[in-house]
């Protein structure tokens, strides 16, 4: 088996639903045929089950807190709300897991970060990395700082270092931070392009590439933005042409209410772009990106007050990050 069959059986085996009858008849097949193995014996086991009962068990369980129950107090005459909040697991997807935010087993919330947190946790202590540790950041979501915590709780209940960032930070920043200090995996809270509603949990192994199909936490900040920093001027190609026309050269930029903004001015600044101009309502993280129908650099519609602003600047360069 591959790594990812083996993280798989640590995070999802430990499902209370799980059926173990016929396990073993995944041992020996490729991590894409675990992966169907896992989903269909998970999913078979829920719906033999019914998801009303995991409903009920929601509600009852001492284990889920009082707000947890009251939201879904709120949809008990609402039965297909109640399905898809519980018909199967949140799957653990190319990189991690994504879903919206909510209460339910198929919902992004504090209850399944730290189910995939203990199944990462479970996989680092069977390699025996534990003392390297896990690097965690997270994005301008909704509860986004939250789930980071949550999960550096779980790990550090595990025995196992957490590094985590002291505010928000890029995607790229966090694969750098695993490899700069050295960690044996790192934890991303977030969602991508996806709308607000949504959340996620991406998860990087010690290369810094994300997956595929004693007890502490380590505030971590100052010290890898400078080393982030100096490891992107490191790759650029040209700097004889920043030298030249980088004083000269208007550029307006967006990070799109996300974690861009502060590195993406710092490290154009200190290349030796003078004339940066921020969209001003764009700058700030938000959680509901407000001006965008969805976060997305790749979409037309992300850049109409980018453009709009170079327009009125005069400017020569747009640039966007998500």
């Amino acid at each position: 088996r591959g790594v990812l069959g083996d993280f798989i059986e640590n995070s999802l085996y430990q499902n209370p639903h799980f059926d173990y009858n016929g396990a073993e008849d995944c041992e020996k097949q490729s991590d894409s045929t675990i992966i169907m193995c896992v989903k269909i014996k998970i999913n078979r086991r829920r719906l033999d089950m019914g998801y009303m009962e995991s409903y009920r068990e929601w509600l009852e369980n001492p284990y889920f807190d009082e707000e947890t129950k009251a939201e879904l107090k709120a949809i008990q005459n609402d039965e297909k709300e109640i399905r898809e909040r519980f018909y199967a697991d949140l799957e653990f997807g190319t990189g991690g897991l994504r879903g919206i935010i909510g209460a339910g087993i198929n919902r992004m919330n504090k209850y399944t970060v730290r189910k995939a947190t203990q199944g990462l946790a479970n996989f680092i202590l069977k390699q025996g990395s534990e003392a390297m540790g896990v690097a965690i950041a997270h994005d301008s979501r909704h509860m986004s700082t939250e789930f980071a915590e949550e999960a550096a709780c779980c790990l550090c209940a595990n025995g196992i270092k957490a590094y985590v960032f002291d505010s928000l930070r890029p995607t790229p920043e966090l694969s750098f931070a695993v490899r700069y200090y050295g960690c044996t995996a790192g934890i991303n809270v977030t969602a991508s392009h996806n709308p607000p509603e949504y959340n996620g949990y991406k998860v990087y192994w010690a290369d810094g590439a994300q997956i595929t199909p004693p007890y502490d936490t380590v505030t971590i900040g100052a010290e890898a933005d400078d080393a982030y920093m100096a490891a992107l001027k490191k790759q650029i190609k040209r700097q004889d042409c920043i030298d030249k026309y980088g004083k000269e050269l208007k550029v307006v930029y967006t990070p799109l209410h996300g974690t861009g903004n502060i590195p993406a001015r710092r490290i154009l600044k200190e290349i030796g772009f003078e004339h940066v101009t921020v969209v001003p309502e764009q700058e700030l993280p938000d959680g509901n990106f407000p001006t965008v129908s969805y976060p997305n650099p790749e979409a037309a519609e992300a850049f109409t007050l980018a453009l709009a602003l170079a327009k009125k600047e005069d400017a020569d360069l747009v640039l966007a990050t998500d």
